[in-house]
């Protein structure tokens, strides 16, 4: 299930916690973030490839390319034994900013992203058909958990792909992590 906990600065042990999918893309609307949930066109099993991850969900891929500019698709899979694991969430779970969109569609598993638009910060747990898109420059984070199990589709303009810039904040360190956030909110 989907979820969104808003984190407010003046009390983030008490965050507001919004568990429908149509109320959390209207909350995240208010920022300037795109909330969706997608289904393929057809059955895909666990082993498919990336060509037929995206000609699954051709329709809507399409549709975002044409609507914002996007250059380039790809599918990301990572799976709880993956060997670099634990640099990869490091990498992550920073806060910083891209020059461009964040798009990320959940094929498979889930992920946590927080998001820091203003005071607030907005942690959204992604799973199965869920599209996230981060404007470009929000200052946000991501969190794959200890053991990652994900598969996800990313949109590109920057043909060069994912590129970071570091804010240096080091606000990430005194919000939950994916276990904990589960434990509180899911």
């Amino acid at each position: 299930m989907s979820v969104l906990a808003i984190y407010p600065q003046a009390r983030p042990e008490q965050p507001e916690v919004i568990r429908d999918a149509d109320a959390i893309g209207k909350r995240l609307d208010r920022i300037g973030v795109r909330f969706e949930r997608w289904s393929a066109n057809r059955s895909l099993n666990a082993d498919a490839d990336q060509d037929a991850v995206l000609d699954a969900y051709r329709e809507s891929v399409d549709r975002l390319m044409q609507s914002h500019g996007f250059k380039t698709a790809d599918v990301i899979s990572v799976a709880p034994d993956f060997p670099d694991r634990e640099a990869l969430r490091h990498k992550f779970l920073s806060e910083h900013t891209h020059s461009e969109f964040e798009v990320r569609f959940f094929v498979e598993g889930r992920g946590l992203f927080f998001l820091h638009p203003d005071e607030d910060v907005y942690a959204v747990l992604c799973e199965k058909g869920d599209l996230l898109s981060v404007p470009a420059n929000m200052k946000h984070w991501f969190d794959t958990g200890a053991e990652p199990d994900l598969k996800a589709i990313r949109l590109f303009t920057n043909p060069e792909g994912w590129v970071a810039r570091y804010t240096g904040d080091d606000i990430a360190d005194g919000l939950p992590k994916m276990e904990r956030f589960l434990e509180q909110c899911a």
